[in-house]
């Protein structure tokens, strides 16, 4: 459509940039972190014109005419006549009304953290070379329609994470990068022993008319393409998709996080370096939910369908516990990150409503936490940077002090609580509307509500005790925001202002193709009468 591969071009320009790092000399510090933010700014400028170039009207599930900018070509080919047979994996990229988003989201993060990255001073090289390569790791999770590809992206990440938190971060950052590190390889087994069992109970036709199995994403979630023996021919077809729909349910919920497998996210948070908490809460707890709705909920319409009452339940649990917990917090950051969890749970009871509303409800909310909990994140490492200090009690009355600045956090506290005008409100909104429109979830839906009391109570609070009031005089000297960190919350500010005045920016993008999810997943019949896995 465009006439070069775009989408490779956006995922791996920051491992070129990585090479670049890894290449310069390390007495050179402002110009490796000038060629990161370079690398990253070219990152939204190509999803710019990927949204410029897309078609609004383009939808479908398992058809590639549904998705666009597509690159395929053969990557792994191996013949023999063992039991096996073929083995092929596909190089697939391409894009839809799910993961536009989420494109945008990555880009425009990775450009602000790597702003925020500029007061990184421990080994320079190394940090950039890293950040990079997450970078690329993450955007190539929303890319790829191969699940060999996605698994390899979604592994990717998690190197240069553990040691982004466990180099650079704070007094504890070795149990957190370890705890982080542990519980995520342990979701992403289940993925893996998922993907191996999908592969062996799909094929694909070729064009010269022999089926062979198949990694790619489309193909496994036409019910068609299904056929039960082999290695799993003894196995009961109804218990074992069901079993396979837990396992990789889990291993995605290990990563938005879900209660109960959140416990190693604020440890993560608090000792994460400020640029690397931003990435984390901006984009890699949408990877959690963006893989339940790329592959759970199409791959396996009909156990969905059965458990949707549970990921309500779990998605109320969410909203309640994290914001019931973030009440309890006196250090900003940890509260922020509790926070977190909380506003995730809205993505899970959107997504649980299986409405065309709900789910535009849920992916809006997945960007939109994704901005603002970015600038929270933002928000504490500016007041952590002069203070050196995140306790929420140590401080008072620096709005007087800090009037810019504050005016900043009024705006990220406010779209948090869900203000109208604000990019949360509707997000929000779309959520309650579309639960509240399903008997089954309608009374988990009007619980959840109170979500917004509490969210109103810890930000309120924290607003009073750090803001308001006498000026704590050991903070006479702070001084307001300066030029970076303007270009840090400017576009963060004007872009969860402008979708809350006209969300439909956002919402054009994903609503084809959300109403052909709805309608694929609510009306597909299970391929295990077909004899699939």
């Amino acid at each position: 459509m465009i006439g070069f591969p775009i989408l490779s071009l956006i995922t791996f320009l920051p491992v070129a940039g990585m090479f670049l790092i890894l290449f310069m000399k390390k007495e050179q510090p402002n110009s490796i972190k000038y060629l990161s933010i370079g690398i990253t700014a070219i990152q939204v400028v190509l999803a710019v014109i990927l949204l410029a170039n897309y078609n609004y009207s383009a939808a479908g599930v398992y058809q590639e005419k549904s998705f666009q900018f597509i690159e395929k070509f053969r990557w792994i080919n191996i013949s023999g006549l063992s039991l096996l047979g073929t083995v092929k994996v596909d190089y697939f990229l391409g894009i839809d009304g799910l993961s536009t988003p989420m494109v945008l989201l990555t880009a425009l993060i990775s450009f602000i953290a790597a702003i925020s990255s500029w007061t990184i001073n421990k080994s320079i090289k190394g940090y950039f070379a890293l950040f990079l390569l997450l970078d690329a790791g993450m955007m190539g999770v929303f890319v790829s329609l191969d699940f060999f590809l996605f698994y390899i992206f979604w592994e990717l990440m998690l190197l240069p994470m553990y040691f982004l938190i466990g180099i650079w971060g704070g007094p504890r950052k070795e149990y957190a990068a370890i705890k982080f590190f542990i519980y995520t390889l342990f979701g992403s087994v289940f993925i893996l022993l998922v993907m191996i069992g999908l592969y062996f109970s799909a094929t694909e036709l070729m064009p010269d008319g022999a089926r062979v199995h198949t990694f790619s994403m489309l193909a496994l979630m036409n019910p068609g393409n299904y056929s039960f023996d082999g290695i799993l021919s003894m196995m009961n077809p109804s218990n074992l998709r069901l079993v396979a729909y837990i396992a990789l349910f889990v291993g995605f919920a290990i990563k938005i996080p879900m209660f109960p497998f959140h416990t190693w996210l604020p440890d993560a948070h608090v000792e994460a370096p400020t640029p690397i908490s931003v990435i984390l809460a901006g984009v890699l707890l949408k990877m959690g939910t963006y893989g339940i709705l790329r592959i759970s909920y199409p791959i396996f319409p009909d156990i969905t369908r059965q458990l949707m009452w549970w990921i309500a339940l779990f998605g109320m649990i969410n909203i309640i516990y994290g914001a019931l917990v973030a009440l309890a917090q006196k250090d900003f950051k940890k509260l922020i990150a509790y926070s977190s969890i909380s506003h995730m749970g809205y993505v899970l009871l959107g997504m649980a409503s299986l409405t065309t509303v709900g789910l535009n409800g849920a992916i809006f909310q997945m960007f939109n936490h994704g901005t603002i909990t970015a600038m929270l994140f933002l928000i504490v490492g500016v007041v952590y940077d002069r203070a050196h200090t995140r306790g929420l009690n140590d401080f008072g009355g620096l709005a007087a002090q800090m009037p810019i600045y504050t005016g900043f956090v009024t705006v990220a506290f406010f779209a948090a609580i869900g203000l109208p005008s604000m990019s949360g409100f509707v997000s929000e909104a779309l959520v309650f509307i579309g639960s509240f429109g399903v008997a089954s979830i309608r009374a988990i839906s009007m619980i959840s509500t109170l979500g917004i009391l509490l969210g109103a109570g810890y930000m309120l609070w924290t607003m009073q005790r750090v803001f308001f009031g006498p000026l704590n005089e050991k903070w006479a000297t702070l001084k307001d925001l300066d030029k970076r960190e303007y270009l840090m919350f400017i576009p963060l500010t004007l872009i969860i202002i402008f979708l809350g005045v006209y969300p439909s920016g956002m919402l054009n993008i994903m609503n084809t193709s959300v109403n052909t999810l709805v309608q694929f997943v609510t009306t597909t019949i299970s391929s295990t009468s077909l004899g699939g896995l």
